[in-house]
C-alpha cells in the first residue's frame, strides 16, 4: 500500500493496487482511496466509491460560550487577607484579580451557564446535542461524574455523557480531540465543556497556590461546520513527572482520613514550580510547532494565540519561542487568574464577541497541565 501526500496538508491518500478499499477484490480494487481529517477531495477521488464515513464538510465549532462568576477578588483583597503584596503577585504572575464562585454555586452551575451561552451563540436547541464531555478537575461530587448531573440539569436526554479529569489545563484540548473523532465517526453535535471551581478546593492559607486560581467555565459545540473549523489537534503525555503538579490526598494512594482533614492536607496542591514552569514553556512550544507543521502554516499566519493562562512569563516565553508577537496572544489571567481547562473556551468566546478574530483567521491553542499532559488545536475561522 502506497501513501501519497498532496499539496493540501489535510489530505492523505492510500493507493492499494492489490486490494479494493477495505475488502480484497472489492469494487475499488486498484483505485486511489482518499482519507482526510475532515473532508473529501473530489478531484483526487474521482469516481471512487466513498467507503469511509468522513463528511464532506469540515468539523468545527457550531457554538461558543462562557460563564464567569460575578464576585471579583483583587490582589489588594489578597494582601489584606494574607499579607502577600499585591504588587509582588502582579509582577510574578501577571494576575491582578480573579473571579470567585458564590457559596451557592457549584461546578454544575458554572458549566450549565456556559453551555446555555454556547447553545444560544450557535442557535442550537438542547435536543440537537448528541453527546456531552466535561473536562474538570473540580467535580460536583467524587462519584458519579459531573457530566451525569449536568446532563440532567440541561435536560439533554439519555445521551452519552462523561468526564475527563486529572489533566489540568489540557483537559479541554483532550475533550475537543475526542469530540472531533466522535463526530467524524458518527456525526452529531457534541457539547464540550471546560469548567473549574478551583477556589473551593484549595487551601486559602497557602500563599504559593491560592492567589493563582480563579473560577469559570467555557463551552463549545462540535459538529459539521465550515465556521471555526478545527484543522488539527495534538496531545501528548509524560507520566514520569506526574508528581510535580497535582492533589495527592483523596485517592487510593493517600486516602482522606480525619487526621489529614484536620491538618488541611486534603486541600494541599503539590507544585514543583521550577519544573512546571520550564516544562510548560517547552511543551506548549512543542505543541504549537507540531500543529503549524501539520497544516503547513508559518507563525505569521497565526492571528490569535491562546496559551494556557498560568503565568504571564510563561505566555511571553511561549509566544517568543513560537515567533508570534505578544500582542497576538490572548491574555485573560490578569482578570480571571488561572481557570485551568476553562481558560481556552473563555478566551475564544471573548475573541469572538470582541471582534478580535475575523473570517479567514487562524487561531492556535496550546495547553499544558498536570500529568504532565499537553497539547493544542489549530482552528480556522
Amino acid at each position: 500500500m502506497l501513501l501519497q501526500m498532496t499539496e493540501d496538508p489535510l489530505y492523505l491518500y492510500l493507493h492499494s493496487p492489490s486490494r479494493g478499499g477495505v475488502y480484497p477484490g472489492g469494487p475499488d480494487r486498484g483505485k486511489t482511496i482518499g482519507f482526510c481529517c475532515y473532508r473529501w477531495s473530489p478531484d483526487i477521488l474521482g469516481q471512487s466509491e466513498r467507503i469511509d464515513p468522513v463528511r464532506r464538510m469540515g468539523i468545527g465549532l457550531l457554538g461558543v460560550g462562557a460563564y464567569l462568576p460575578r464576585k471579583v477578588l483583587t490582589n489588594r483583597d489578597w494582601e489584606a487577607h494574607c499579607g502577600v503584596s499585591g504588587e509582588w503577585l502582579a509582577m510574578r504572575t501577571g494576575i491582578l484579580e480573579r473571579r470567585i464562585a458564590s457559596p451557592g454555586e457549584t461546578t454544575v452551575d458554572l458549566a450549565a451557564k456556559a453551555a446555555e451561552a454556547a447553545l444560544a451563540e450557535g442557535g442550537l436547541s438542547r435536543e440537537e446535542i448528541t453527546e456531552l464531555i466535561v473536562a474538570t478537575d473540580t467535580p460536583e461530587v467524587f462519584v458519579p461524574d459531573t457530566a451525569a448531573f449536568l446532563q440532567d440539569r440541561l435536560g439533554l436526554g439519555e445521551i452519552p455523557a462523561y468526564d475527563l479529569a486529572g489533566s489540568g489545563c489540557n483537559g479541554f484540548i483532550q475533550g475537543l480531540t475526542i469530540a472531533i473523532s466522535r463526530v467524524r465517526d458518527e456525526g452529531g453535535e457534541i457539547l464540550v465543556i471546560g469548567v473549574e471551581l478551583i477556589t473551593r478546593l484549595i487551601d486559602w492559607g497557602d500563599q504559593r497556590i491560592a492567589p493563582l486560581f480563579g473560577d469559570g467555565a467555557g463551552a463549545v459545540i462540535v459538529g459539521e461546520s465550515a465556521r471555526l473549523e478545527v484543522m488539527a489537534t495534538y496531545n501528548a503525555t509524560d507520566g514520569s513527572k506526574a508528581e510535580a503538579l497535582g492533589k495527592e490526598v483523596g485517592g487510593t494512594r493517600v486516602p482522606i482520613t480525619p487526621e489529614r482533614v484536620a491538618r488541611g492536607e486534603h486541600k494541599h496542591v503539590a507544585l514543583q514550580g521550577e519544573q512546571v514552569f520550564r516544562n510548560a514553556i517547552k511543551r506548549m512550544v512543542e505543541a504549537g510547532r507540531v500543529l503549524l507543521g501539520r497544516v503547513r502554516l508559518d507563525p505569521q499566519d497565526v492571528a490569535l494565540l491562546i496559551p494556557g493562562q498560568a503565568n504571564i512569563h510563561i505566555i511571553k516565553a511561549v509566544a517568543a519561542q513560537l515567533g508570534i508577537p505578544l500582542e497576538r496572544a490572548a491574555v485573560n489571567l490578569d482578570r480571571y487568574g488561572d481557570t485551568g481547562s476553562a481558560a481556552f473556551p473563555i478566551a475564544l468566546d471573548e475573541a469572538l464577541r470582541s471582534g478580535r478574530i475575523k473570517p479567514g483567521d487562524h487561531i492556535l491553542l496550546v495547553a499544558f497541565g498536570a500529568g504532565f499532559h499537553w497539547g493544542g488545536a489549530l482552528i480556522r475561522y
